[in-house]
């Protein structure tokens, strides 16, 4: 697999600034790009495949929206690299699903074709999107996502309390989830981290500590470098 799957969208210099050298690095010269925009939904689709073409405009890669398409899983099989933008996990997971693409994404992907996705779409990523930071807008269908990695990832992730929240921190709903299931872990990605996985090799990138949940364990800080946990 060929994996690239970012915390955030929008760096402080740009719409994916702070990933231009991961992108490039993950595409290696693919061009062709199956663009999926549906976790947008206060952003129109259009205007979504525009602005991460506009910001790919520099690795060379070329964006084909698939809502555009008249085959959409055909663009997805037939394309050099997927695409898979943020906004709403929910919305993107039923529109995924009512068009047949975690399938044809999945035989993508196991083709060798490279994904990436940032922020829903690195949720998507996951066994399902239970650690989405999402409001359930829509049903999508069941909450079973692709299954490309073992683990859950928590994108934008901090543990940080506004003054007068009295509410849960997200370091107690991670334990939640990992409390009913010990058996998955959950990777908190911080914003401008990413994970890049390249067959064997996964390693974290980014200026912050990542997050290791698991089952009842203390959280666990992990620094740029080899991913040293095991799902």
């Amino acid at each position: 697999m060929n994996l690239l799957l970012l915390s955030n969208s929008t760096g402080e210099s740009g719409y994916l600034s702070h990933a231009k050298r991961a992108i490039a690095d993950w595409s290696a010269g693919r061009r062709q790009a199956a663009f999926v925009p549906f976790a947008g939904v206060t952003r129109d689709w259009d205007d979504y495949a525009r602005k991460v073409q506009d910001a790919l405009v520099p690795t060379a890669i070329e964006v084909a929206s698939v809502h555009r398409a008249a085959e959409p899983q055909r663009l997805i099989l037939q394309s050099e690299l997927v695409i898979v933008g943020g906004g709403n996990t929910f919305h993107l997971l039923h529109h995924c699903r009512r068009l047949g693409l975690l399938d044809a994404i999945r035989q993508a992907v196991a083709a060798g074709t490279p994904f990436l996705g940032w922020s829903a779409g690195s949720n998507l990523a996951c066994p399902t999107i239970c650690t989405t930071n999402d409001m359930p807008i829509v049903d999508p269908g069941g909450l079973d996502a692709l299954g490309l990695i073992a683990f859950q990832i928590n994108p934008h992730y901090t543990n940080a309390m506004p003054a007068g929240i009295r509410g849960e921190s997200r370091n107690q709903r991670l334990a939640e989830f990992t409390r009913l299931r010990p058996d998955v872990p959950v990777l908190g990605l911080p914003e401008g981290n990413w994970l890049r996985i390249a067959g064997e090799r996964r390693e974290l990138h980014g200026p912050h500590a990542s997050w290791w949940f698991q089952g009842s364990d203390e959280p666990r800080s992990l620094a740029a470098g080899p991913l040293a946990v095991q799902p």
